[in-house]
């Protein structure tokens, strides 16, 4: 075709690095080639795992479910641009205006290098991610982004969902005391006095996002490219993990049929 394929998606599967309160993914083989000649299998996971895209229902009441989204949503154009942060850092509204300000195009599909997608494992990457912030959602809105993506653990900071103060938290108590010294003494809960504030802002505005985003992310940084990422037709889904592809033609020769009859 001439096109060349990127997978930048995380790995699924036995052991994958999972946000601190779900389940391990399973994954059992009922059918066997010594027991049946054939191989099945069945899989108990959250679909909050590895790359995946949230639907709004995720997180606000009344708007669609991942079946609902039209499906121009999960295919397009747009940037990958490189923002590089570290542990706990914002990203924010100048950044994204900075790094892509001049490029961005309504209706275009984002997506943000920070670096982190290298530390991806159970460890550090949850608890540390840097994170979107309020302005950067906002920033969105106004430029008209379809789809955000990024490689960090969701939509916003780790310490404005459940892992910092909000909600169902702390998930990790000990990042209080930990966040305060590293910030010079400021508390957690008055830097992020609000609950999920980036989702809450994007999902209201049609906007989706894409978490955990990793794989061949350095290859296509800095370039505009084609995306596709499908979910399930699953029925009132909350979200869906995706193979996230950005594709690239060079020489401009490939096309989309016209649909003519044959």
């Amino acid at each position: 075709m001439g096109l060349e394929f990127y997978n930048l998606s995380h790995r699924f599967g036995f052991q994958n690095p999972n946000w601190p309160y779900f389940q391990d993914t399973k994954i059992e083989r009922i059918h066997y080639m010594a027991k049946s000649g054939v191989l099945s299998q069945r899989i108990t996971t959250t679909m909050h795992a590895t790359t995946h895209i949230d639907a709004p229902a995720h997180v606000v009441q009344g708007t669609p479910f991942i079946d609902e989204v039209p499906l121009p949503h999960f295919f397009g154009t747009g940037l990958v641009v490189s923002i590089p942060k570290k542990k706990w850092e914002q990203i924010t509204g100048d950044d994204l205006e900075k790094a892509c300000g001049h490029a961005i195009r309504k209706g275009d599909v984002l997506i943000i290098n920070t670096g982190w997608h290298h530390d991806y494992e159970d460890g550090d990457y949850f608890a540390y991610c840097p994170g979107l912030v309020s302005s950067a959602a906002e920033w969105m809105v106004e430029k008209g982004v379809k789809v955000v993506g990024h490689d960090t653990q969701a939509n916003d900071h780790p310490l404005a969902t459940a892992i910092g103060p909000q909600r169902n938290g702390p998930l990790l108590p000990h990042l209080e005391k930990e966040y305060k010294e590293w910030s010079g003494g400021v508390d957690w809960k008055d830097a992020f006095p609000e609950w999920e504030p980036v989702h809450n802002i994007l999902f209201k505005n049609g906007i989706l996002g894409i978490e955990n985003v990793g794989g061949d992310l350095d290859a296509v940084t800095g370039k505009r490219c084609t995306f596709a990422f499908f979910p399930w037709n699953w029925d009132r889904g909350d979200g869906c993990i995706i193979r996230l592809v950005a594709m690239i033609d060079k020489s401009q020769e490939f096309r989309i049929d016209d649909g003519a009859e044959f």
